[in-house]
């Protein structure tokens, strides 16, 4: 069985493809906002082009472009190869991989750059990478204080600490291959946008 994972969510774009759990191809970059030129020719450098049996892709929260990037590839690989799409949280991955690269933390926060000034903040728990506080997009000083005394991971953390947050700060990027350290239910979610705030846009009254 062939995984294809890819995470378009935030400033990085990867993908990585997994048989039978063991890592056979991965291609990471930092790209900014170039997910929609980059992603399939990133995926046709693995082999086999990344065919596979089910394809999991980042949802977000993060970038709209990238979340929206990545699930429409996701989408047409599935229809194409008739394989079955399933979706995860980028602070999910995110918090899989500090929790596994610091193995003292027993609980931490994670805070993205949103849009309008917010930050996207979530608490999670090492056991099952469990949130443990809801996704939130929130001001500087609120989003700090979401965070408690926890260690801080994201694009979103130096930020964090400049608004008062009182927790370390750890040096995590987010990479497909890291997938693997999500648990089934993480790793399952519909392949639907997770957008972590209301729409700016409001229908006329």
């Amino acid at each position: 069985m062939r995984l294809l994972a890819i995470e378009t969510a935030t400033e990085t774009c990867s993908v990585a493809l997994f048989h039978d759990g063991q890592l056979i191809g991965h291609v990471h970059e930092r790209v900014g906002r170039g997910h929609a030129e980059r992603l399939i020719p990133m995926i046709a450098e693995l082999p086999d082009q990344g065919r596979a049996e089910i394809v999991l892709v980042d949802c977000g929260p993060g970038s709209f472009t990238g979340v929206r990037v990545g699930l429409a590839a996701a989408r047409a690989f599935g229809f194409a190869w008739g394989a079955e799409v399933r979706g995860y949280s980028s602070l999910a991955l995110i918090a899989a991989t500090a929790f596994d690269a610091t193995a003292t933390l027993d609980s931490l926060a994670v805070a993205l750059i949103g849009g309008h000034g917010e930050y996207f903040v979530q608490r999670f728990a090492r056991q099952g990478v469990r949130p443990i506080a809801p996704l939130r997009s929130l001001r500087p000083e609120e989003a700090a204080l979401a965070c408690g005394a926890d260690a801080i991971a994201g694009s979103g953390a130096e930020a964090m600490a400049k608004a008062g947050a009182a927790g370390p700060l750890l040096s995590v990027e987010p990479d497909a291959r890291a997938t693997r350290l999500l648990p089934g239910d993480l790793a399952s979610l519909p392949p639907s946008p997770i957008y972590g705030r209301a729409p700016d846009a409001r229908l006329p009254a």
